[in-house]
């Protein structure tokens, strides 16, 4: 049986472990995960390059609760239901609303400066 060889250019000369690496995951995994990875790794990289890729849970908590004042924070909280319709409008799921009050009634607590 012959085995296919695969030959790539690549810009930066890789390391022996990456190479090891490489070879390890052809071995080992079907051509269709690695396509399939490859397709998902190359998605990321375009939408993080063009400065599109969705931030994670706790980056968005952050972003909404970041600056916050006591009586902005209270305000909120008070208003609720509008902010959940605002949040649910975005795209935030429940938990992380959920995660966003926590600390907006953590913040509601504290005294203004």
């Amino acid at each position: 049986m012959i085995k296919p060889i695969i030959e790539l250019t690549i810009s930066i000369k890789p390391t022996d472990a990456e190479l090891k690496k490489l070879k390890d995951y052809f071995k080992e995994m079907p051509m269709g995960e690695i396509l399939t990875g490859l397709k998902f790794a190359n998605s990321r990289w375009s939408a993080k390059d063009a400065g599109t890729l969705k931030v994670g849970r706790k980056s968005i908590v952050q972003k909404e609760v970041h600056s916050v004042t006591t009586e902005q924070a209270q305000w909120r909280l008070k208003n609720w239901k509008m902010m959940i319709a605002n949040y649910r409008r975005r795209g935030y799921s429940y938990p992380t609303i959920s995660r966003i009050k926590k600390i907006l009634i953590q913040k509601s607590k504290k005294k203004s400066k």
